[in-house]
């Protein structure tokens, strides 16, 4: 299987933001972003900034967003093709396909600190839906399913402490959590205010459209 190999620091810098991949670290003053907040390699102080043209604005976003969910070209192409054939805004319906998909629902729900971590609790089949282990990533969930952790997990070292730490944690409004045990309901798809700003996305559906 695939996978992205790349040291996670030096993706957000490539990218010239801070991408979360790295959980709480990410909120650190140790973040590399804040120590080297430019390009990783010999010359990337001197590496210019400005004056990208519209295909570099474009190929930096798609790269941008490849990382961040942790999707493949492929993937990508896909979700794009899906959102284009679907009625509504294309932008908004991408942004719905990254994220329904399972690993950021569980990033979502504060049940991992980054969709890395998520991945690889879907990848070693601890997530349910509807009571049945689902160990696939890009699962796209779907209005009324019920999402936990299995019984095992629940008593295992992976939880510990978590339903204290999630007593103070909000889910999206799409997502209804029990507060008492690591239970979930999708009540639907995200909308418009749940996927925020989402002006840049439409780079990648200017990308996939030449």
């Amino acid at each position: 299987m695939a996978r992205l190999i790349d040291p996670k620091c030096k993706q957000c810098r490539r990218a010239a933001e801070k991408l979360f991949l790295k959980g709480e670290r990410c909120y650190l003053p140790k973040c590399a972003m804040n120590k080297r907040p430019y390009p990783p390699g010999m010359t990337g102080k001197n590496t210019r900034r400005g004056g990208l043209s519209e295909y570099g604005r474009q190929l930096l976003q798609k790269q941008k967003i490849k990382k961040t969910y942790g999707v493949f070209e492929k993937q990508l192409k896909k979700y794009f093709k899906d959102a284009q054939a679907k009625k509504g805004d294309a932008r908004e319906n991408l942004m719905c396909r990254f994220e329904t998909r399972l690993d950021n629902v569980v990033f979502r729900l504060g049940w991992a600190k980054s969709r890395a971590a998520a991945r690889q609790l879907v990848n070693h089949g601890h997530v349910m839906i509807n009571g049945k282990r689902v160990s696939i990533p890009s699962y796209q969930v779907r209005k009324g399913e019920a999402i936990s952790l299995t019984d095992k997990t629940n008593k295992s070292k992976l939880t510990e402490g978590l339903l204290a730490s999630l007593k103070k944690f909000q889910a999206p409004t799409w997502l209804a959590q029990e507060p008492e045990k690591l239970e979930a309901k999708v009540l639907g798809e995200p909308t418009g205010e749940d996927l925020g700003d989402i002006s840049s996305i439409g780079l990648i559906v200017e990308f996939y459209s030449r």
